[in-house]
């Protein structure tokens, strides 16, 4: 065999031995040992072109793979572990390793299976978020399917669009068809909206109770008062909701829907004025607001009225009152016991 042969037979044993875990250095002085048992270090560098410093850095990782061992025929020096011997206790003992990270890797994975069932019994206990509309839609449909007795609803505002009460129509639909009962609590001010009144017929028509209120709680889905969804964000419900049903935060919403419900009056009805101040329930509510400090903006949307109905209201209760300003307003309202 020529020297170019030798050479590239040497170098395709050697990228073998590398493939097993050794560095090229170290790959190349434990075949160079095996050819020329006899070779010391000087004798190896010369030949690899290393220095004695490489070469005992290939020695002390040849010996941790268990390869070479101290010669008995040449003391001070290392002889090489046969390739039978010594590379198949090395793949034997990298078999074993394989063996120890693969079960480990089926532990780690349980332990994630377990961590991910943890976390999906913790969202069904403390709620789950749902993010947009799409998905609150989704699942309003799917506990309208599975309803057994009731559901209730809180919506405020005036700006309900006519798409999302037509999807809730066939939702609605299936569950009065099966003898749900339906409470749906809006505010006073969607009297004046025809497509909301209109849907709130529908409702009606079909079996339902609507009832308003000049203030009500924020949105909120009350399903077999056992689940429920509210708004992650109240300023702008159509973000997302959290759907809950963890049983102590249930009792406190089913409390507050039923307080609200209970001062509120069927959509059909015409609510009385209190006859001790001759005030709407609305002007009571806008009276006690901004007698609060709030500002007619917040008022307004507190009452789901425009501020310009805030200032018309505040108008007529100034005539009623004879007051030129809203401080007098304020005054006089005080000393007849409004506020």
């Amino acid at each position: 065999m020529d020297a170019e042969a030798q050479r590239v037979f040497t170098g395709g044993k050697t990228t073998m031995l590398e493939a097993l875990g050794l560095s090229g250095a170290a790959a190349a002085v434990y075949q160079a040992m095996l050819d020329r048992p006899g070779d010391g270090v000087v004798a190896l560098a010369a030949d690899l072109e290393l220095t004695a410093g490489q070469v005992h850095d290939c020695l002390d990782e040849l010996a941790a793979l268990l390869l070479v061992r101290a010669s008995s025929e040449h003391p001070g020096q290392m002889r090489a572990i046969s390739p039978e011997v010594g590379l198949a206790d090395l793949l034997t003992r990298q078999e074993a390793e394989l063996a120890a990270r693969q079960a480990q890797l089926a532990a780690s994975r349980a332990s994630v299976t377990r961590l991910v069932a943890d976390r999906a019994e913790t969202r069904a206990a403390h709620g789950e978020r749902l993010l947009g509309m799409d998905a609150i839609q989704a699942r309003l449909e799917e506990l309208g399917r599975r309803a057994r007795s009731e559901c209730l609803g809180v919506h405020p505002g005036t700006g309900h669009r006519p798409e999302d009460l037509e999807a809730a129509r066939a939702t609605n639909a299936g569950a009065l068809a099966r003898g749900i009962v339906i409470k749906s609590l809006y505010q006073d001010a969607v009297r004046n909206v025809p497509h909301t009144v209109a849907h709130a017929n529908w409702v009606l028509d079909h079996g339902g109770e609507i009832r308003t209120a000049p203030i009500i709680p924020q949105r909120l889905v009350i399903v077999d008062r056992t689940q429920a969804l509210v708004p992650i964000d109240p300023a702008d419900t159509r973000k997302g909701a959290l759907h809950v049903t963890e049983p102590g935060l249930m009792e406190a919403l089913c409390e507050l829907f039923d307080h609200a419900w209970a001062t509120a009056v069927p959509l059909g009805a015409v609510r009385a004025e209190d006859t001790s101040t001759g005030l709407s329930g609305t002007e009571r509510e806008l009276l006690r607001l901004l007698g609060s400090g709030l500002t007619d903006d917040t008022a307004g949307q507190r009452l789901g009225v425009s501020s310009r109905t805030v200032n018309r209201l505040m108008a007529s209760i100034m005539e009623r009152l004879g007051a030129s300003s809203r401080f007098e307003a304020g005054i006089k309202a005080a000393h007849r016991g409004w506020l």
